[in-house]
């Protein structure tokens, strides 16, 4: 199978786990049996306005999800019954070093549910900690080597926090690092994974704001041969103005086909629904409708 992915793609991202069961209902530590069905419900929240979206006129052949096992393996298997493209996370949850969620393991969960594509989390600055990035890196490379023999394919969200030196050289402005020092630091981070081996067939690119910088992370993603190689616009969990900014930048440039979008889209109705404000339907249905949304404004709508 050649490296790489053809076709829009349009991933509705809920895998979250930590911050999911802290922030959107706030249990800390292990969740309890009845804890973790009450997460698990919260999410099909999500599968159900994201099934919805598809009644409603969402491009079913574009349409994907990304769910945890953790929460979300009956969410899972039902969006494989229903067809859909399914990306399922292959990272422990809420850690800065990458490592496996299931250990030595890995290859069974991911072959247990057959998922379009595998997805890992990886924080990466490359004039951070040197040690931390190598030993990321080769645990990558393990995954990056087994999907592709497999014709799997590999999702790779990368993730650049600032370094306290790079922030202090824009006065400590976090605007400012995303415009002026990030998009250079994605460039190196790629050029560094590719280094190591790690080939993803589908990279997810922080919202960058403007378009010559998502371009240069496109032609650098398919440099040297990876020609089918693509971009998807994530949403950071940033208000709708801003994720909506990114994807204007990043539509029509060649190498990006879609996005992989989670808080922006379901955080508020979940909510919502989650302290009585408003019903289950009605939070399904303003999900369903988000979720269009961003769909139309990346395809110019």
């Amino acid at each position: 199978m050649a490296l790489g992915y053809e076709g829009e793609l349009y991933i509705l991202a809920f895998d979250h786990r930590g911050s999911f069961q802290k922030k959107m209902l706030g249990i800390a530590g292990s969740p309890t049996p009845e804890e973790a069905e009450r997460i698990s419900d919260a999410k099909s929240v999500i599968l159900e306005g994201f099934l919805r979206a598809l009644e409603e006129g969402a491009p079913r052949e574009a349409a994907g999800m990304l769910v945890d096992e953790q929460f979300g393996a009956d969410l899972a298997r039902r969006g494989k019954k229903e067809g859909v493209l399914l990306a399922m996370p292959v990272e422990k949850s809420g850690q800065d070093e990458f490592d496996f969620e299931y250990g030595d393991d890995f290859d069974a969960h991911i072959e247990e549910f057959d998922p379009s594509f595998s997805k890992v989390l990886v924080r990466y600055n490359p004039e951070g900690d040197r040690e931390m990035n190598t030993r990321q890196a080769t645990r990558l490379r393990r995954l990056s080597d087994w999907l592709h023999e497999r014709d799997r394919k590999f999702l790779f969200e990368l993730l650049v926090a600032a370094e306290p030196s790079q922030l202090e050289a824009v006065g400590g402005d976090e605007d400012r690092y995303d415009k002026e020092i990030r998009p250079g630091l994605m460039l190196q981070a790629i050029r560094d994974l590719h280094g190591f081996g790690i080939e993803p067939d589908i990279w997810k690119i922080e919202g960058l704001d403007r378009r010559e910088d998502c371009r240069a992370v496109a032609e650098l993603v398919r440099s040297d041969g990876r020609d089918g190689v693509a971009c998807v616009v994530l949403g950071r969990g940033a208000d709708e103005a801003a994720v909506e900014h990114w994807l204007r930048q990043g539509a029509g440039v060649p190498g990006y086909i879609g996005f992989a979008i989670g808080r922006t889209i379901w955080w508020d109705p979940l909510k919502a629904y989650l302290n009585d404000e408003t019903s289950r339907e009605e939070a399904a249905a303003t999900i369903s409708a988000n979720y269009r949304r961003m769909i139309d404004v990346y395809r110019g709508g």
